[in-house]
């Protein structure tokens, strides 16, 4: 049975691992950033282990409201996570082993940082994604908003954003 759990700093081999399997050489973070997520995402960076086993991963920092979109200099820059209600959940990375996709394990994922992000009082999620992942956001109420501006690893990104109900903001 898979469970949802916060990352543990040991589990930085398996995350590179699965990074690597996930991402070409070019999109793939760094065991650097990656360390550096560990230490300052951490109640953002959330887990999915079969056994003890790491099987799939999603993290990414809390910004202010005035940050919409994932912004290229959040993958670069060491963010750290707004620390009082409100603001906006970025999502830098979300991968799945290979021998576990198609198990529900991604949406998951998604539906764990979500509850977060509401109990936390966040306005939104926002990612970006390769063409080819959009329909798989959309099937977990992303909405596409176009081409995003980054130029990372010299791809064509896609702006997904998911809006948070909360009884503290308006939906607008």
């Amino acid at each position: 049975m898979i469970k949802i759990t916060a990352i543990d700093p040991q589990d930085l081999p398996s995350i590179l691992r699965i990074e690597r399997l996930g991402f070409n050489e070019a999109e793939a973070g760094t065991a650097a950033q990656y360390q550096a997520r560990i230490n300052q995402l951490a109640d953002t960076f959330l887990a999915a282990r079969d056994s003890d086993q790491l099987v799939g991963f999603i993290v990414g920092p809390v910004v202010d409201a005035r940050f919409k979109y994932i912004e290229d200099w959040m993958y670069e820059a060491n963010v750290q996570n707004r620390a009082q209600p409100g603001g906006n959940q970025m999502i830098q990375t979300i991968a799945v082993d290979p021998d576990y996709r198609g198990q529900g394990i991604g949406s998951n994922l998604l539906q764990a940082i979500e509850k977060q992000a509401i109990q936390n009082q966040r306005h939104h999620i926002a990612l970006t994604c390769l063409l080819d992942r959009v329909p798989f956001y959309e099937k977990n109420g992303y909405v596409n908003q176009g081409i995003a501006a980054s130029a990372h690893a010299g791809e064509v990104w896609y702006n997904m954003t998911k809006l948070l109900p909360s009884q503290s903001h308006p939906l607008g």
